[in-house]
């Protein structure tokens, strides 16, 4: 099988997600045939640093050999069993462990990150209802905020382009100001900018409090609207507010958890802890579909009643897959077996100086980094379609980057050796400059 071949039955049968599928007449999809540790290989034999980490998922490198042993044993013994009215082994230690990293407990389970969203916002909205307050059942998210693409999640999702096609379907959250630290104004820092947007919450729960039932927050970093960080005085203050006001804070950690921010969980760094987490992405280091949801035992013991209605009656085919909370859980021995956080606050260090010519270049500002993630914003007049044309020109020099909008990022896998990082740093900083070259708009 060539690279030709595979394409040509992609384009045939494949329906890729977040695509204009017209763009694959131009940009053709690229086949993978094997992954392993940071690269990817084509068909023919080329490889691509997965800079990334294939939207985020992978912690430890492609087909790392303990998950992958870990997922052989537990094939030999259940490979599924519905988790309705059953329960398994892999299921249950990963519950526990979970509940001990997070001091949150009664994990549940689906297989997305706009699943763990739909099922923490059902939640909390059933929560108040169980406890005579069915009026609460709005939700606040922050300006830029992502949290899925299903119709529940996109009501808290504050991207235009992926939610106005379906705005009929959509019952819209409430948007409140973002801390992202870069709208800092003259004088001030992202401290100073966290504290301006816990004033604008606090001024919008003084009217609507009693209507909303929870604050869901990217913690640190919202991810899609082009790597946007903050301060953690912000995730105090809002947890302050929550709890002075009644409304539940939900932490959305799809893509910050499992020590991508430099901590475990992003909302650690700000010493609080959230009513709900949702997990996902690096929960498997990349290999299987699988969220989770946890609560508080407040939250579980509202649901817990003779009355089914008051149940939650939310539900997947494959909750608590065996095989998924298989690798899950070698993914958490691994940290355990090994010194992930601090292993990676030297490789980011590493990474720092390797990527010093692209944080210096004429054409960027605000470059930013918090623990494995990196991010860089082009100046305006470099478009039309800067992040397609820098996507191609990574690719063309082995390392797959996909800006968003107008900036570029790392999320690299925490498997980094030197010629990884030379490999991704010279990349990056190449494809910068093929893309000015062809804008004509910079000297790069």
């Amino acid at each position: 099988m060539d690279n030709a071949a595979m394409t040509r039955r992609s384009l045939r049968h494949v329906w890729h997600p977040c695509t204009q599928m017209k763009l694959h007449e131009a940009h053709p999809p690229v086949p993978i045939a094997r992954a392993e540790g940071v690269w990817l290989h084509d068909f023919e034999g080329r490889r691509y640093l997965d800079g990334i980490s294939s939207w985020w998922v992978n912690l430890f490198g492609h087909g790392h050999p303990h998950i992958k042993a870990a997922l052989r044993a537990q094939l030999d013994s259940l490979d599924h069993v519905m988790l309705a009215g059953f329960t398994h082994q892999p299921v249950v230690e990963l519950s526990e462990r979970l509940g001990a990293l997070t001091g949150l407990g009664h994990a549940f389970y689906g297989s997305d990150g706009a699943s763990a969203t739909e099922i923490a916002l059902k939640m909390s909205a059933h929560y108040w209802r169980n406890s005579g307050k069915p009026e609460k059942s709005r939700f606040i998210g922050l300006a830029g905020g992502y949290h899925g693409e299903t119709v529940g999640a996109l009501a808290v999702t504050d991207i235009a382009l992926f939610r106005e096609a379906y705005a009929p379907l959509v019952r819209l959250a409430a948007t409140v100001a973002s801390p992202d630290a870069r709208g800092a104004q003259a004088g001030e820092n992202a401290a100073d900018v966290a504290h301006r947007a816990a004033a604008n919450l606090q001024a919008w729960l003084e009217q609507h409090h009693a209507q909303t039932a929870a604050l869901i927050v990217e913690p640190m970093v919202q991810c899609a609207a082009g790597m946007a960080m903050h301060d953690a005085a912000y995730l105090r203050e809002a947890r302050a507010l929550c709890d002075r006001y009644g409304v539940h804070l939900i932490a959305d950690e799809i893509a910050t958890g499992f020590g991508r921010t430099g901590t475990m969980f992003a909302h650690q760094q700000a010493g609080i802890r959230p009513d709900f987490i949702c997990l996902s992405k690096g929960l498997t280091g990349g290999t299987l579909p699988l969220s989770a949801v946890l609560t508080t035992d407040a939250v579980y013991e509202a649901f817990y009643d003779d009355d089914v209605a008051r149940g939650f009656l939310h539900s997947h085919s494959y909750t608590g897959n065996p095989l998924a909370c298989r690798a899950a859980l070698a993914t958490l021995e691994l940290f355990e077996q090994t010194d992930v956080l601090a292993t990676n606050a030297a490789l980011a260090n590493t990474l720092d100086e390797a990527f010093t010519p692209l944080t210096q270049h004429p054409a960027v500002s605000n470059a930013r980094r918090l623990g494995m993630i990196w991010a860089w914003d082009i100046e305006p007049g470099t478009a039309p379609y800067f992040a397609r044309r820098y996507t191609q020109h990574a690719m063309a020099n082995g390392v797959l980057l996909r800006p968003i909008g107008q900036t570029i990022y790392a999320m690299p896998p925490y498997a980094m050796d030197e010629e990884a990082v030379n490999h991704l740093a010279r990349g990056a900083l190449a494809a910068l400059k093929a893309t000015l070259a062809e804008e004509g708009s910079v000297n790069g």
